[in-house]
């Protein structure tokens, strides 16, 4: 095994890759610490609750330990993988309030934070007001225009990785990206908030 340090904390990487995060609780603990604050990015640019943006983080790193051994290196990069994990827990999650919406008119069964765990959400959630703005900006795109502009505006990936997460070519994910790009210039505000281009 490798040693890395970051910052003070040592972390193994097994050489064998990410399917071994499953197998080796330090190997996870690593993955973790280095991948906590962009899952949480990413998931409070989309979801205002706190107490689901918590929930959301434990579900994506669950998702993490059984779906490690389908990771491959040659197909995109490591945070391109793990928000392709985020981002579909995040839309299984969706539906399933969805349905429970339906179903009771409420969602219920949400777990108690302490009071510190839900200052530092609201305040990541507050953080992340401008991103929100922006991708409530482009929500009449098709949703694959959508996905493909937050991720590589907001989230800061590029095309390519962006197409892994999506399962699209990267080809498809240039020409979708510049015909999205290009019909939001209209849009008031998104622009400053999109960045430039990648």
């Amino acid at each position: 095994m490798d040693e890395v340090v970051e910052g003070a904390m040592p972390v193994r990487r097994d050489r064998m890759g990410l399917a071994d995060i499953a197998r080796d609780p330090e190997a996870f603990e690593g993955f973790y610490r280095r991948h906590f604050d962009a899952v949480t990015r990413f998931l409070a640019r989309r979801v205002e609750d706190p107490h689901l943006v918590a929930d959301l983080t434990a579900n994506v790193f669950l998702a993490v330990l059984d779906s490690a051994h389908t990771y491959r290196s040659d197909r995109g990069s490591e945070i391109a993988w793990l928000f392709g994990v985020t981002r579909n827990t995040l839309l299984a999650e969706q539906r399933r309030a969805a349905r429970e919406l339906r179903a009771t008119s409420r969602i219920a069964g949400r777990r108690l934070l302490d009071g510190d765990d839900v200052a530092r959400l609201e305040e990541r959630i507050d953080a992340e007001e401008p991103a929100r703005r922006a991708l409530a900006a482009i929500a009449g795109l098709p949703e694959l225009d959508r996905a493909l502009l937050g991720l590589v505006a907001v989230d800061g990936l590029t095309t390519a990785e962006a197409a892994v997460v999506l399962g699209i070519r990267q080809g498809t994910a240039r020409v979708r990206l510049h015909r999205a790009r290009r019909s939001i210039q209209q849009l008031p505000g998104v622009m400053p908030v999109m960045g430039g281009t990648k």
